[in-house]
């Protein structure tokens, strides 16, 4: 309660005054009359500080129900507590200067403390005013009752005193709110790594429960993990919002390259994918963002398993062409299988086209077009046709020269999986 030792020249700043008249010598003869009643008054009070404790902690269980229930659960605390913020508040009135630092310490303390605990904030200032409230009638009460036309002197400071009562309102405020932006950044953080690690495949069984507390997600229940990646769209549908459909359940953790949705899609047993994952996300549909590509993997049971449900939405996203997309793996599986082993993947491009591969850059881009061509058309030489701008005769006299260099038959089953396979490795491995 510093304020309340200065005299009112020293809010003065300028020059050194000239003589004032006499009236602001009898003002300042005033003011230090009512700093001496005030310092009597306030020694009274620091002898009661514990029945001072008392009446604040009654009062607090009458007007505070967050305070009664803080009393019931840790009294003795409560009561230290507000102890010493009231011995603080006292000693600031006869020593404010000595006092500062060490009230400012404790009131930081408690705004800290309370806001670990989860005391409503509005309740604790209610506290800090209270406490106020009471250490000014108790110096108008023993005011009175020692020098009953002193009261009158209290007036020249009571702005003082609840300038102070306002200042550790502020800095309790203050404290409380610094706290609280710290203890929500390590559960926002602890989240991510629990998150992080869950989609890592590193998570340990112990970490599960609390996993599924923070991400909102039941331990048990089926999930597929949607990869996204490239552009990423803006306003209310960007990725790193994690927009959800209602009554969606899901957690958005975004990456430095990667995106990844965790996404419940059916009760554990069910067997049944309740939504897609994609559209459940608030994602852009096919050709609503160039350039974001989109991997749907498959579904898997628990959140223990949400790792094998990463890599699966990493094949879906690696089979995505450059230009955006979204890639459901169910409907890719043969994409899948190679791409998730690329060396068996570059040695089937090699075994299967390697001859093909070998010729001029013109030359092997027109049989390689009319061989994706001709699969892309179900084998139909007209339609392949249509689609290259050639004649289909063109297109037959191409295949037969591919079937020539590779040594394998269009018309045989096995070889034509097995060329399919080496296209499609061709084009999703890199070269």
């Amino acid at each position: 309660m510093h304020p309340a030792a200065r005299t009112r020249t020293t809010f003065r700043s300028g020059p050194t005054p000239v003589p004032q008249p006499r009236t602001r010598r009898i003002r300042s003869l005033i003011d230090a009359d009512a700093l001496r009643v005030l310092h009597r008054a306030a020694r009274v009070l620091l002898d009661e500080l514990p029945e001072l404790t008392d009446r604040l902690l009654v009062v607090l269980r009458e007007q505070e129900p967050a305070y009664r229930t803080t009393l019931e659960n840790d009294h003795a605390a409560t009561w230290q507590e507000t102890h010493r913020s009231l011995r603080h508040s006292v000693t600031s009135l006869l020593d404010p200067r000595g006092a500062r630092e060490a009230a400012h310490r404790c009131t930081w303390r408690i705004g800290a403390t309370r806001a670990e605990q989860g005391l409503p904030l509005d309740a604790l200032l209610h506290a800090f005013r209270l406490g106020g409230s009471l250490v000014w009638q108790r110096l108008v009460e023993e005011t009175a009752r020692a020098e009953p036309d002193d009261i009158r002197l209290l007036v020249h400071v009571a702005t003082d005193v609840w300038n102070f009562v306002d200042e550790h309102c502020t800095l309790v405020a203050d404290a409380y709110r610094q706290t609280e932006r710290q203890l929500a950044w390590r559960r926002e953080n602890r989240v991510r790594l629990l998150a992080a690690a869950l989609l890592d495949g590193t998570s340990r069984i112990a970490d599960l429960p609390e996993t599924a507390e923070g991400l909102g997600l039941p331990e048990h229940g089926r999930y597929v993990v949607v990869a996204v990646a490239g552009v990423r769209p803006q306003g209310p549908t960007g990725l790193r919002a994690c927009v959800r459909a209602a009554g969606t359940s899901a957690y958005w953790h975004p990456g430095a390259e990667v995106d990844y949705g965790i996404v419940l899609v059916g009760e554990a047993g069910d067997g049944q994918d309740d939504r897609d994952p994609a559209s459940a996300l608030g994602l852009p549909g096919d050709g609503q963002a160039a350039g974001c590509r989109v991997g749907v993997g498959s579904a898997v049971t628990g959140l223990a398993s949400v790792g094998d449900a990463r890599r699966l939405a990493d094949l879906a996203l690696g089979i995505c062409p450059p230009e955006g997309g979204t890639v459901r793996l169910a409907e890719h599986l043969p994409e899948a299988l190679v791409i998730s082993c690329p060396e068996l993947g570059a040695s089937l491009t090699e075994r299967v086209l390697g001859p093909l591969l070998r010729l001029e850059p013109a030359d092997r881009d027109v049989l390689l077009d009319t061989l994706v061509a001709w699969f892309a058309s179900e084998g139909s030489a007209q339609r392949a046709g249509e689609r290259l701008y050639c004649h289909r005769n063109t297109v037959l006299n191409r295949l037969r020269r591919c079937e020539q260099l590779i040594g394998r038959s269009l018309a045989r089953p096995l070889d034509v999986v097995e060329i399919n396979l080496a296209l499609t490795a061709h084009r999703l491995l890199p070269g």
